[in-house]
Formats: structure tokens, sequence, C-alpha cells
């Protein structure tokens, strides 16, 4: 069975990446999760990942690292996780890539944190030119292949990708606008991701550094985690 080492659901949006996929394709694994702790993060995350830095997935005696990595290697072992239809396929990857590799801005102004609405302290011009782009790609991928998910009548790597911005608009109140909100709302009701959320609700731990970011970019108005002990 595969292992895969994740840290905390309410911060990790690398890690849901990969968890959601799986859970959702009905891929087994074991889920480990070492929680973020400040400096020592790397050392800590070392002890199973090569650059020391989540998810990390163990099959065996192999060790993949980066989620895109991830789900390339899980697509070739498992149907389902790219579209089958080859423009639809094309499209799901460049889109999943532009992801993996853009909207810096919304990354680093909306960390993400699932349990807390949090009001921003202002909405500079590229924040909404990435959201303004969210909203043209998955209006683009709704429409070419049929929805309900972005490349498809089925959830792929590609809804995967984009998990992590749907908890971003829930938590900061963004709003893409047009279909792209109906789209936020169906990804946040999929199975795999309301048991995501009730987990990060649910977690015993602050991270002080993600904490720091997030009092950084906005005021928290509610913060619905459960209470810490102690």
């Amino acid at each position: 069975m595969y292992r895969l080492h994740i840290a905390n659901k309410h911060y990790s949006s690398w890690s849901l990446r990969p968890w959601v996929l799986m859970r959702t394709l009905n891929i087994p694994f074991e889920e480990v999760l070492t929680p973020f702790d400040g400096a020592m993060n790397w050392h800590r995350f070392r002890a199973f990942s090569p650059t020391g830095t989540v998810p990390c997935l163990e099959a065996g005696d192999i060790v993949v690292w980066e989620s895109l990595a991830i789900v390339e290697f899980l697509a070739e072992r498992h149907a389902g996780v790219w579209p089958a239809d080859p423009a639809a396929r094309a499209w799901a990857r460049a889109a999943a890539a532009e992801m993996h590799a853009g909207f810096s801005t919304l990354r680093n102004r909306c960390p993400m944190a699932v349990g807390v609405r949090v009001r921003l302290r202002d909405h500079p011009p590229a924040l909404a030119r990435d959201l303004a782009r969210l909203a043209e790609l998955w209006a683009e991928g709704l429409r070419r292949f049929g929805g309900p998910f972005l490349a498809g009548n089925r959830f792929t790597a590609v809804d995967a990708f984009f998990a992590p911005v749907a908890f971003r608009i829930q938590s900061y109140g963004l709003v893409p606008g047009g279909v792209a909100d109906v789209y936020a709302r169906h990804l946040l009701a999929q199975p795999a991701m309301a048991d995501w959320y009730a987990a990060g609700l649910a977690e015993p731990w602050r991270d002080a550094a993600h904490e720091a970011d997030i009092a950084a970019t906005g005021t928290v108005l509610t913060d619905l985690r459960a209470p810490l002990k102690g």
C-alpha cells in the first residue's frame, strides 16, 4: 500500500492535492501526518522526504516527492487520474501545471487556512489578475468539456490541483465570478473535501509561522477550529 506523507490539513495546500485525488479515486493509501513545527520543518520532514517538504509518496522502495510528480506517478498505475479524451487530458495537464507554477499572488496573499474566515486588508491589482485568470480558465474547462468538473464529468487530477483554491475562496471571501463561483462550491461539496475540512477543524495544533502569515494578510473574523487544550 502507498504511504502518503502530509502536514496539517488546516494549512497544507500541497498535501491536499494528492490526498484528495487518491481519496476520490479510491486509491488505497496510508496517511502519515507530521505537523508543521516552525524552524524544525525541514529537519523533521527530511526523515521521509528528500526535499524536506510535503507531500511525499512512498510506494515500497520508491519515493516520489512534489505533488505534480506524485500525480504523474499515480497516472502510470491507475486509470482515471487524467481524462481519457486526448484533448481534455492535454488541457487538464496544462491547467494543472499552470496552477503548480503560477497564481503566486493568490497563494501568497491568501495562504490556505481552512478553518478561519478572513477579511483581506487590501485587494492589489495582481490578486485581481489572478482571480480573473482563474475565472477564465475554469470557465473554459467547464464550457469545453461539459462539466461539472474541469475536464468533464469526473473528478481528475486537474480538479485536485485547484482544490486548495476552493478553500481559499471560502476562507477569504473571494469572488472569481460567474461559473467559477459555482465550480468552487461544487468542489467544496465533494465528500473527500468535506472530510479534509472536518479534519482540519479538529486538528489540535497551531503553527506560529503559518498563523503569522494569515494575520499579515488580513483580519481573522471567525476561527472555526477546535480550541487548543491546556
